[in-house]
């Protein structure tokens, strides 16, 4: 990190141990991964080591990257190169939800039927090509190895967890607009409850699934319906997770003074991946609940 007081015409960081310390924690990640679902007890505990290292690495990357950034050493030239990475990586991350989106279409619309067609009635005689799977056998599984189970609608949790989300939206752009006029114990108060309703969303979403293995059994083996349903929720609620922790860590930020009306793109970035998960979610909530 530079001591200059003064903002060069494009900051470039000096030689950086945190890189390699990364890569070597996601070694043990995946080397300790692999392993343990093979059956090898000292996978878990290299797993965990991994996990621990990469998360030290990244706590004193990130730090490095605040000091240089609070230290005047970010341009707007800086600002405009975050501005990009930070949509490339969401633009990444609506191809992999589009993926699973998908792969729900594919077997609706595709897959199911074409079971179900005269080609496959000798194959599968009796087959009954019916989305959502309600019963064994409904789908492709004429042999009974898909237990029966219930399927999951949109009330109560899912549209409670939706209108969770939708508030944290509106919380978020109101805590955005406070900052941009340097009203900062508003935008921190905002920032609060935003975290706040993301936590509640992971806990309601812990609930469905409560709900969903002990009076549902549905479970991530109840066919293509249940891959699907859990696949597309579970990673959303994995990002949810992610958009809250970056959340919190800039409502932290906020509180050691950081960030200006003019430069605060931390805080954008963060607000654009929340925008994101919220946008993700309605239509997982008309797709997957609703349909």
């Amino acid at each position: 990190m530079s001591s200059s007081t003064s903002t060069p015409y494009y900051f470039v960081p000096g030689p950086s141990r945190h890189p390699a310390m990364a890569a070597l924690g996601l070694f043990f990640v995946i080397l300790g991964a692999g392993q343990w679902v093979n059956g090898a007890e000292w996978g878990k505990y290299s797993l965990m080591f991994g996990m621990v290292w990469w998360l030290v690495v990244l706590y004193q990357w990130f730090g490095d990257a605040i000091s240089e950034s609070v230290s005047g050493q970010y341009s707007r030239r800086i600002d405009i190169s975050f501005r990009w990475s930070m949509s490339w990586f969401i633009f990444s991350e609506v191809m992999f939800f589009g993926a699973f989106f998908t792969a729900l279409w594919w077997a609706r619309a595709h897959s199911v039927p074409a079971l179900g067609s005269l080609d496959n009635s000798l194959l599968w005689p009796g087959f009954k090509a019916a989305w959502p799977s309600l019963v064994a056998g409904a789908t492709a599984s004429p042999a009974g190895i898909v237990e029966p189970f219930r399927t999951m609608g949109p009330w109560p949790l899912p549209t409670i967890n939706t209108a969770l989300l939708l508030t944290s939206g509106v919380t978020l752009t109101i805590a955005h607009h406070a900052l941009l006029v340097n009203n900062r114990s508003r935008t921190i108060a905002f920032m609060w409850v935003t975290v706040l309703l993301g936590a509640t969303f992971l806990g309601v979403q812990g609930l469905e699934y409560h709900e969903a293995y002990t009076e549902f059994n549905l479970k991530l083996s109840s066919g293509v319906y249940g891959s699907t349903f859990f696949m597309l929720t579970g990673f959303h609620g994995f990002h949810v997770l992610v958009g809250m922790l970056m959340l919190l860590f800039i409502t932290l930020r906020l509180q050691k003074g950081h960030f200006s009306a003019d430069n605060h793109f931390g805080f954008e970035g963060a607000a654009w991946y929340w925008h994101f998960v919220d946008v993700v979610w309605l239509g997982l909530y008309v797709l997957v609940y609703w349909l």
